[in-house]
């Protein structure tokens, strides 16, 4: 995957957005016209989790979570996604004992870990199949923009640290579709982090409701303290992660950013075996990163994780009453 270009992420820039300007009012208008189109309505509720941005903004955590709370409350939840990267474009449900990375997408196997998961592009498809095979709730990471299965509850993941980029829609900038037409079709929208580019006070008059969370750096790095660390990451921001294991006492002794959902070749493996063997380090990564290495591989690293602490614990718990309840009513 590239690497976005610096000037989406400047407000400042002026000259490649105005450059780029007449592509942009294409897909904002393309974008626009595709929500005309009515979605399959499934007998179940359904809960979308999107973003306005391309790249990482934590979604597939966020889904997680959610994911938890609601087997918490006994519900069958399955999850929908694209499998962005895996081969297998039709109707699948993930097998962890056959697929890999590469045939369904690393975020898949993460859901599949937690909930039955499918990968395919037609998320009413993907439903049907779902529904069919006892699913009383669904779940889509990602998807927001899709038109094709109506969603109950849409959330809108935003990173405090990002926010929308320099606020132009593709290829200006990083945003899928105009703003103010997003923020009209969510239920809400969740902020991660300190609230860095103003989006709050930008947005403030389109606002739907506002939930607010943290990422928290996973337990398992408590035992990293102290060790000679090499830290890796193919993410949307790999500085998350990083930032995220110095804030637990964690000093890696390099970082090593890669593209996001990055298939690491045999070159790469070798490469990083070899900068930990030469500085005696331990090699660290993410769980996102841990299931694209082959099994052998995965021997040598130690996987951190990361959760989601929400500033207000009601606010995850009310939305997904509203989500249930309004199907029940």
């Amino acid at each position: 995957m590239i690497r976005p270009p610096r000037f989406w992420s400047d407000p400042q820039a002026r000259v490649f957005p105005w450059l780029l300007s007449p592509i942009s009012a294409l897909v904002a208008a393309c974008a626009v016209k595709r929500q005309k189109k009515a979605g399959w309505k499934a007998p179940v509720p359904v809960l979308c989790c999107g973003n306005l941005t391309t790249g990482g903004t934590g979604k597939t955590t966020v889904v997680l979570d959610l994911v938890t709370r609601l087997k918490k409350r006994s519900i069958a939840v399955h999850a929908l996604t694209r499998g962005y990267g895996g081969r297998i474009k039709a109707t699948t449900q993930v097998n962890l004992a056959r697929h890999s990375a590469r045939d369904v997408g690393d975020e898949a196997l993460l859901l599949a870990q937690q909930c039955p998961t499918w990968v395919g592009g037609d998320r009413a498809a993907s439903a049907r199949a779902a529904v069919a095979a006892g699913a009383t709730c669904l779940i889509m990471d990602d998807g927001f923009q899709n038109p094709g299965l109506h969603k109950d509850v849409s959330l809108l993941v935003v990173d405090g640290v990002v926010g929308l980029g320099n606020g132009h829609v593709l290829p200006a900038g990083p945003l899928r579709e105009p703003p103010a037409d997003a923020l009209a079709r969510a239920s809400a929208v969740l902020l991660i982090g300190a609230d860095e580019t103003d989006f709050l006070t930008q947005y403030e008059g389109v606002l739907p409701d506002v939930l607010r969370a943290n990422l928290q750096t996973g337990l398992e790095a408590q035992g990293l303290k102290g060790k000679r660390c090499i830290a890796f990451a193919g993410l949307g921001r790999p500085s998350k992660f990083f930032d995220g294991l110095r804030q637990t006492g964690v000093n890696p002794v390099q970082c090593l950013a890669f593209p996001d959902h990055y298939f690491y070749k045999d070159r790469d493996m070798t490469h990083l075996a070899t900068l930990a063997r030469q500085a005696d380090a331990q090699l660290v990564t993410t769980p996102k990163d841990t299931v694209r290495f082959p099994l052998a591989f995965r021997k040598q690293l130690r996987t951190v994780g990361v959760g989601l602490v929400w500033q207000n614990d009601a606010e995850p718990e009310a939305l997904l009453d509203q989500l249930l309840n309004q199907r029940s009513a």
